[in-house]
C-alpha cells in the first residue's frame, strides 16, 4: 500500500542561498481537502517554499513531515505522493501529449498506465490533439495536459504554482474545475498566485509572506 498522509507541517524552515534568506523560520500546516493559497510580492520566498515542499530543495535549517514522517529521510515515499504544476508545463516538447501521459505513468510505475492515461483523457477533454507533439499545443492545451501529467499518479500532494498565468478565462475556469475536484477528493493543495480573484475564490486559508517570513495567515 502507497505510503499515505493527511497534513504536512513546515517547521521553522530556514534556505538561504548564499548572502541571501530566502525563507526565515517559516512555520504553516497544509491540510488534506483544502486549498491554501500562498502570495507575497517577488523574492517574498513563495516558489522557495514551494520547492521544499516539493522535495527539490532542501531546507537549511528546520524540517517538512508529511504526516509523521520527515521528508529528509522519506526519500521516493514521499515523493511519489507528490504533484507540481509549474508555469513551465514539464511534458517533452517532441512527444505527443499521449505519449508524455503514459511515459509518466509507467515512470510512477501505474500498474494499468494506458488505462489510467484514458481516465484523464476523458477527464481533461483532450483526445482531439492528444497526438500531435506537445511543442504544438496553444497555452491553455498545455495547462491542460500538464494537470492531468501532474495528476497521472493521483498525489496526496498538489503543488501550483502560478497556474493562470497566460491563460483564457475559459481555461482558468477548467483549473478552478479541477482544483475543486481535487479539494473534495481530499488532496492537500499549496497554490502560489498573484492572480487576487483565483486567490479569493479557491482559498481555504490565504498566507502571505513577505521577506522570508510569515506576514498574514487567514482562514476562509
Amino acid at each position: 500500500m502507497p505510503f499515505d498522509f493527511q497534513r504536512v507541517r513546515a517547521e521553522k524552515l530556514v534556505k538561504v542561498y548564499g548572502a541571501t534568506r530566502a525563507l526565515a523560520g517559516v512555520d504553516l500546516t497544509f491540510e488534506s481537502g483544502r486549498v491554501t493559497v500562498v502570495e507575497g510580492p517577488n523574492g517574498s520566498g513563495k516558489s522557495t517554499l514551494l520547492a521544499i515542499l516539493a522535495q527539490l530543495a532542501r531546507p537549511t535549517r528546520g524540517r517538512v513531515l508529511y504526516g509523521d514522517l520527515d521528508g529528509q529521510r522519506g526519500g521516493a515515499r514521499v515523493r511519489a505522493r507528490i504533484g507540481v504544476l509549474a508555469h513551465a508545463a514539464m511534458v517533452y516538447p517532441d512527444l505527443t501529449g499521449r505519449e508524455n501521459l503514459e511515459l509518466f505513468a509507467s515512470l510512477h510505475e501505474i500498474a494499468r498506465p494506458r488505462e489510467r492515461v484514458d481516465e484523464l483523457i476523458e477527464r481533461f477533454d483532450i483526445a482531439r490533439f492528444l497526438d500531435r507533439p506537445t511543442r504544438t499545443y496553444s497555452r491553455g492545451q498545455l495547462q491542460r495536459v500538464a494537470l492531468a501529467r501532474a495528476l497521472v499518479h493521483s498525489p496526496r500532494l498538489l503543488l501550483l504554482d502560478e497556474p493562470s498565468t497566460g491563460l483564457d478565462e475559459r481555461s482558468v475556469a477548467r483549473l478552478v474545475h479541477t482544483v475543486e475536484q481535487e479539494r473534495e477528493a481530499g488532496t492537500i493543495l499549496v497554490l502560489v498566485t498573484h492572480d487576487a480573484a483565483l486567490a479569493e475564490r479557491l482559498g481555504d486559508v490565504r498566507v502571505r509572506l513577505d521577506r522570508g517570513r510569515v506576514a498574514e495567515r487567514e482562514a476562509a
